[in-house]
């Protein structure tokens, strides 16, 4: 489970419808030849700062507004939508006992550096909502607006894509480790785990990495960290659910919200 467990109580929100650097772990994945896309494979390190890293952010509970280091518990993304105010990440990360949530693009050692934006609402599939079904373990959440802007309109936004075949191209992982103040990331080739579950092989995706975007060569996401085992029961291996019509279903439902 690579969510982050937090002991401060809150308020539940209704719901609608990874590390420290380490020498770098070299395994056979990160002798990849060049044509399989970027490299090295299967190796995690701290992500560089970049436009593509500033529209993944933390998840904090709204009372760490103020102090924002150390407490952050998941990760999620900014993905493209009309009113450009929409994130992704794992069902487990928004159920019912999260309280009151805030997103921080691009944070780092406690800085916001894009803002800090407010939860408004929540779209989790009925297959988690209902049972917790791992299957269905991928959310959404519309932010409120900062000075007349959405989120997208400051840090940019991946299109989320369904339908893609698993492991067709290499992705990019990046997310918020429980031990780290900055996000890390690992490009590795994911590969089938069922015909439901897709998993990769990065080194030290930790807790506190649950929700990460699995992002391919055209800025498309194509996983969210989570599914099974809720991302994973050790480090080194990570999974998420593939992402198919019931994804796709509620992206449109939480993209066309009013």
């Amino acid at each position: 489970m690579k969510r982050t467990s937090r002991i401060n109580s809150r308020v539940a929100m209704p719901l609608y419808a990874a590390v420290v650097l380490l020498v770098p772990a070299v395994t056979s994945a990160s002798l990849a030849s060049a044509d399989d896309g970027p490299g090295p494979f299967g190796v995690t390190a701290v992500a560089a700062v970049t436009a593509q890293s500033a529209r993944v952010g933390a998840l904090f509970g709204a009372d760490r507004r103020s102090r924002l280091a150390g407490g952050h518990f998941c990760t999620a993304s900014v993905v493209h939508s009309a009113h450009r105010d929409l994130i992704v990440t794992a069902a487990h990360c928004l159920d019912g006992d999260s309280g009151d949530l805030v997103f921080v693009p691009g944070y780092r050692d406690g800085r916001a550096p894009h803002g800090v934006w407010d939860v408004k609402k929540r779209f989790l599939p009925d297959g988690w909502a209902k049972g917790q079904d791992e299957d269905s373990d991928v959310a959404f959440a519309v932010l409120g607006d900062r000075d007349g802007k959405g989120v997208e309109d400051v840090v940019g936004g991946n299109r989320f894509a369904t339908g893609t075949a698993t492991g067709a191209t290499a992705v990019t992982v990046t997310g918020y480790p429980n031990t780290r103040e900055v996000p890390v990331s690992c490009t590795n080739k994911p590969s089938a785990h069922s015909r439901t579950q897709q998993r990769i092989d990065c080194p030290e995706l930790s807790g506190g990495t649950s929700g990460s975007p699995w992002v391919n060569g055209d800025q498309e996401v194509v996983g969210v960290l989570g599914g099974h085992e809720e991302g994973g029961a050790t480090d080194d291996i990570s999974y998420s659910v593939v992402l198919g019509a019931e994804a796709a279903a509620l992206y449109r439902d939480a993209a066309t919200d009013p």
